[in-house]
């Protein structure tokens, strides 16, 4: 934690954070669930990540997507 904490101190940019530290850690967690026979899916506004397994996927990013939608249309 402390390792990447000061990696992520490092970056000056959101492009310097999404290259050094998100795609890697993203990278690292989808190799280690699809290992594991789970799937990875990160959504949102300030992020949800959601591990599940491959016949889970669908339905988990159906109900997100549903959920972001409905909030969408209080918005309009």
């Amino acid at each position: 934690m402390r390792s990447l904490s000061k990696t992520m101190e490092q970056c000056d940019t959101a492009d310097q954070l999404n290259d050094n530290v998100i795609v890697p850690f993203v990278a690292a967690l989808e190799a280690v669930c699809e290992a594991r026979g789970y799937v990875l899916n990160i959504y949102g506004e300030k992020s949800n990540v959601v591990i599940t397994s491959e016949a889970d996927a669908p339905a988990i990013y159906n109900l997100v997507e549903d959920y972001l939608d409905s909030i969408g249309d209080e918005a309009d």
